[in-house]
């Protein structure tokens, strides 16, 4: 780059002594100006961008020569990777390549024409110099972009080339369409050429160039917000498990091009790394104190070259990245975690980068608080039912357990002199003694891992139905519908003791022949439900009558499916069957009211 660099400035230095503006200067201006807006609007040309600058370049030397030519394009080049905040060192090379390859071009031009002897001004040479000038600018240029990159520590794929390789020809046929037309139209006698024939001339290249490119930056834009929405609503949506870090890595490059990043997330006041991607990334751990820096950021830092400022963890990426941005995740005024993610070139992030890494930053913020306090509501829930079933074992097994052992010490105590006595206490005593192991086995059985736990909801509620029919004469019907979503343990726990239950009462009252179950995974919500073709019955009394019977009837289904914060729908009429609906919310947002009812109609 130095050589390039020092090479490309010798040359427009060294003809900055034979500047003469022969010409007129308002069309020179014009040119300048064109120029510029050619150079800061790329072109969109297929899968890339390229400045459709040569036939100014081009004109500027026919109507001005070399020397103008090349500080004029140095300048304006100069000024462009100025106004892109770019680094000294492309600012310094950009300028001197383009120069350097324009100055080769023309003059080996020159000489292949003289050789060939085309120098006599007729059609056929102008086309002849322009073509050769054209292929030879790109050829030089694009030799030592690709040696460039060939040698920096970057690798440079055979994909990339062909996809900038691409770009260039096409801004090649461009350009050649362009500068013949201006040869065509120059060579006919068409009265005095002025500013406004170069204006009018030129004006479509350059309106089509501003017009293209403001498009492009607003689809770009477009699709960088469809894809922060799409990555939010799968992680809102995987929030319950751990794929939504392989969703993260799959989407993120969407949002935004970088070439390393890692994330942290602190849990109990230890930092670990979660996710990683890209290469230049050590497997350096964050020190204790690195970890207490890490919680003190809260609000986004950029290290824009880290050869002259460090940043926090700057050890866990290699010094082949040059800029840096740290994105906390923050909840409540604490920090949760930290994006990092890094690109080669300096100063390379701007502010619509930093805008969107920071609002991917909030985004995880809340998916992880989410997600630990989803966890921490199963604890408790859990927790409590650990304590329901001891106090359970308290009240009702331990108090028969005493309760049998002082009627049997007191039948020890009267054996010899009341036997018939002592035996009554000791059938009694039996009796309570069975009972409290029947309860021993109800609550030893409540501890164990939930069927749901260990297959999972669907296999669960398929085993079931396969053990019902195998054991009454019933013709139940499972059908799935919708892309099946990761549940909470909890969540499918309550789906399937509805399940349960259901059945247990279609079997125990309804006398019915068939029974329709539906799993429905709907864009806003997880829907259940057990439709049977039995004799139904009288809601309200039923309601009157689970008050009075211990046993997991409607009103405790109703506070189970509370604590899932879902909703418990049962219909039934004397006579019309029943059908009982769990509606579990996803955590998700999006989608429409008629797609869920096309979902479950039917």
């Amino acid at each position: 780059m130095l050589l390039i660099t020092l090479a490309g400035w010798t040359s427009v230095i060294g003809n900055v002594s034979l500047l003469e503006v022969k010409a007129d200067p308002l069309i020179l201006s014009l040119m300048v100006l064109f120029l510029g807006i050619a150079e800061y609007y790329p072109m969109p040309v297929w899968k890339g961008f390229t400045s459709i600058s040569f036939p100014l370049v081009y004109t500027i030397y026919l109507v001005f020569g070399v020397p103008v030519t090349l500080v004029v394009y140095s300048l304006v080049v100069v000024i462009v990777n100025l106004l892109n905040r770019r680094p000294l060192r492309i600012i310094l090379f950009n300028p001197a390549q383009l120069a350097l390859s324009f100055f080769l071009a023309v003059n080996f031009t020159d000489l292949a024409v003289k050789l060939a002897s085309l120098d006599d001004g007729t059609m056929v040479s102008l086309f002849t110099h322009m073509g050769v000038t054209l292929l030879a600018f790109y050829v030089i240029n694009n030799f030592l972009v690709d040696m460039i990159l060939t040698l920096r520590p970057q690798p440079y794929p055979l994909k990339s080339w062909k996809q900038k390789s691409m770009v260039e020809l096409r801004s090649v046929i461009i350009s050649f369409v362009y500068l013949s037309l201006l040869i065509i139209l120059g060579s006919q006698n068409r009265g005095i050429v002025d500013v406004f024939s170069f204006f009018f001339f030129f004006s479509p290249l350059i309106g089509l160039s501003l017009l293209t490119s403001i498009i492009v930056r607003l689809q770009k834009e477009k699709n960088r917000l469809k894809a922060l929405f799409s990555i939010t609503t799968e992680l809102n949506r995987m929030v319950l498990s751990n794929e939504w870090i392989e969703n993260l890595r799959d989407h993120f490059t969407e949002i935004i091009d970088f070439e390393s990043g890692i994330l942290w997330t602190c849990e109990n006041g230890s930092w670990e790394r979660i996710l990683e991607d890209g290469g230049f990334i050590s497997a350096e751990k964050l020190s204790e104190k690195e970890m207490e820096q890490f919680a003190t950021i809260k609000k986004p830092l950029v290290i824009s070259n880290r050869k002259k400022e460090k940043g926090v963890a700057d050890r866990c990426f290699k010094e082949s990245l040059r800029a840096l941005i740290y994105a906390p995740l923050v909840i409540e005024e604490k920090t949760v975690g930290m994006l990092v993610v890094g690109r080669s070139r300096t100063k390379s992030f701007t502010e619509e980068d930093i805008q969107s890494i920071v609002t991917l930053a909030n985004q995880l913020a809340v998916v992880l608080k989410t997600k630990s306090l989803l966890v921490e509501q199963e604890k408790r829930l859990l927790l409590e039912e650990r304590n329901r079933i001891a106090r359970d074992i308290h009240d009702g097994v331990a108090q028969s357990l005493a309760g049998a052992v002082m009627k049997l010490e007191t039948a020890r105590r009267k054996y010899e002199m009341h036997p018939d006595l002592a035996m009554e206490l000791v059938n009694d005593s039996m009796e309570k003694l069975r009972g409290s192991l029947r309860e021993v086995r109800e609550s030893i059985y409540a501890l164990r891992p939930y069927p749901t736990e260990k297959i999972g909801l669907k296999q669960s509620l398929i085993k079931t139905i396969k053990t019902v029919q195998a054991e009454h004469d019933l013709n139940i019907v499972f059908e799935e519908r919708g892309e099946p979503i990761p549940l909470s343990s909890m969540v499918q726990k309550v789906m399937f003791d509805t399940f349960k239950e259901s059945i247990q009462n279609i079997i125990k009252h309804s006398g019915a022949s068939n029974v329709h179950i539906l799993i429905s995974y709907q864009t806003e919500h997880v829907l259940l439900r057990v439709k049977d073709d039995g004799i139904g019955f009288s809601l309200f009394d039923a309601m009157l009558k689970a008050r009075n019977e211990p046993h997991f009837g409607i009103l405790t289904m109703n506070e189970e499916a509370e604590k899932v914060e879902a909703t418990l729908q049962i219909d039934s009429k004397p006579g019309e069957g029943t059908e009982v609906t769990l509606t579990v919310p996803k955590l998700e947002e999006g989608g429409e009211i008629h797609h869920d009812q096309s979902v479950v109609s039917g």
